[in-house]
């Protein structure tokens, strides 16, 4: 069994901006996403969940005021989050709408409860979000690109990204991530970020002065870190995925049993009428 675990938020961002009419439209954007994970259906997609982001601001705006949030972002687009939502339960799929939590909580929860399951084989993240490659864990459980159509999968992510799983909060933390609103240590790029968490694995373990690191800058950087320590753990704080072990009770819970009755209304809102005939003809099918 393989469980898809799709990025809601992602996918409507994807389909809002990446088709022409999307912009001017207030359900363009929804019939995307819905044909989207109808098309993974009918490629063979059985146990499927989506996370989305009910409110774009999080327990995380109050830690940190620069943290991302819904200023500035579409009406348009705002309100097709609820849409979105109402049409994935229609279509008669598990969705997560967060509200305390992100996204990206929700689905690093469900990863890691599908992932304790036996009869799970790999549990797939759709999306690129680097905060996601924290919860890949061997083959088990991976990331896909879908831009790149690449599975990233714990090599993958330390080929990356230059540290393993484990250290992606705290390689957040030092370069910092624009799309989240948190700019990170001053001094640290990417491959600096790198080297220093290969040796010392967590922001936490790095000592306030004299590194066993071949990095140019040593002490300064060292320095900066010790004058900005308070904003790097909290920026870890930022970068970790909360678990939210009540997101579902079983993995069956995912397992698409076909569109509910109230997809047809749904489908004639969002003038859909071609992703409904898939979706029936596939349950049909899959009776």
């Amino acid at each position: 069994m393989r469980v898809h675990l799709i990025d809601g938020t992602y996918e409507l961002f994807r389909h809002y901006y990446g088709a022409k009419d999307a912009p001017e439209s207030r359900t363009a954007a929804t019939r995307g996403v819905i044909g989207t994970v109808v098309g993974m259906l009918a490629d063979g997609a059985t146990h499927v969940g989506v996370a989305t982001d009910h409110v774009i601001e999080s327990f995380r705006n109050a830690l940190w005021p620069g943290y991302k949030s819904s200023e500035g972002m579409p009406e348009p687009l705002l309100a097709q989050f609820p849409l979105l939502e109402e049409a994935l339960a229609a279509l008669g799929i598990a969705v997560w709408p967060m509200v305390d939590l992100e996204a990206d909580d929700g689905l690093a929860s469900a990863a890691a409860l599908a992932a304790e399951n036996p009869e799970v084989d790999q549990v797939a993240i759709w999306t690129p979000d680097k905060d996601l490659g924290q919860c890949v864990r061997g083959n088990r459980v991976v990331q896909v690109d879908r831009r790149n159509n690449k599975v990233i999968d714990e090599a993958g992510v330390e080929e990356k990204f230059g540290v393993p799983p484990a250290s992606i909060p705290d390689w957040l933390a030092l370069v910092g991530d624009a799309a989240d609103g948190f700019p990170g240590i001053p001094g640290f790029g990417k491959k600096t970020a790198a080297i220093v968490l290969q040796r010392y694995r967590h922001v936490v373990a790095i000592p306030p002065r004299d590194w066993d690191v071949a990095v140019r800058g040593a002490a300064t950087l060292a320095a900066t870190l010790e004058e900005q320590r308070a904003n790097a753990n909290l920026f870890v704080d930022l970068a970790t995925l909360r678990i939210d072990n009540s997101l579902f009770d079983s993995v069956d819970e995912l397992r698409w049993q076909g569109p509910t009755p109230a997809f047809d209304v749904m489908c004639d809102h969002l003038n859909a009428s071609g992703i409904r005939t898939r979706a029936v003809d596939l349950a049909v099918a899959w009776e």
